[in-house]
């Protein structure tokens, strides 16, 4: 009798391994990188800001589709690391406070989502082994405990760029609802000046314009102070 033809279990064993290759939390970790160096490159030669100066396309201006339209752009813009005081400014000079707070929350929302999403599922498997340091341990720990709470607190303090406090919250073990609904709370206040600021802009003198100018310089200076004190105490520890 002939001898069976054995199995191909070389070709099965390569591409079990190649997919375990390309499925491992450090290739996913490079899919994430690669994605958002890709998203930053893109928005450096759309280069949106230039809606401050140019405006608002007119076959979109004004309505509820023109504001869908700038939430959009505006969270996608969020995770390619676009300053959102920028898109702030720019949702108040084009839509005026009320609907500029709104499309700008709105789109605040939408882009930590996305970042938070991408985080979760491509980086946190391979961020996770390099929590060794006590201060990384303690800010997992935090946010994994009191995600709520912590990210309110984050969002509410201008001093934290909104990226690192996405992917912080990402790699940790915080829900996705908390995060959320803090970072739409969280991010009123910031937003709201901003806003008012580039609702007012052609009106400098206007109450309205100062108020929210002195808000965003006493909130900068704050944080600048908080952010150095912190410093001082890391280096005399």
């Amino acid at each position: 009798m002939l001898d069976p033809v054995p199995a191909a279990r070389p070709a099965t064993g390569l591409a079990v391994r190649c997919t375990r290759a390309l499925l491992s939390p450090w290739s996913r970790f490079s899919l994430l990188v690669a994605v958002l160096l890709g998203a930053a490159a893109t928005m450096l030669l759309l280069e949106p800001q230039r809606l401050l100066a140019t405006g608002w396309p007119a076959q979109l201006d004004g309505g509820a589709v023109a504001m869908t339209l700038f939430g959009v752009a505006y969270g996608v813009c969020t995770v390619a690391f676009v300053p959102r005081p920028l898109l702030n400014l720019a949702a108040g000079a084009l839509f005026g406070t009320q609907a500029g707070l709104a499309a700008a929350l709105a789109g605040t929302v939408l882009g930590a989502g996305i970042s938070f999403g991408l985080g979760r599922v491509l980086g946190q498997d391979a961020l996770r082994t390099l929590l060794r340091g006590r201060w990384l341990k303690a800010a997992d720990g935090q946010l994994s405990r009191h995600g709520f709470r912590s990210m309110l607190a984050l969002r509410l303090f201008p001093g934290v760029p909104f990226a690192a406090a996405n992917y912080c919250a990402a790699v940790s073990r915080m829900g996705y609802p908390p995060f959320l609904v803090a970072t739409g709370i969280g991010s009123i206040p910031n937003t709201a000046a901003y806003v008012v600021a580039g609702s007012e802009a052609s009106s400098p003198t206007s109450p309205a314009f100062l108020a929210a100018m002195g808000f965003i310089v006493l909130t900068g200076i704050g944080a600048a102070v908080v952010a150095w004190r912190k410093r001082h105490r890391l280096g005399a520890g």
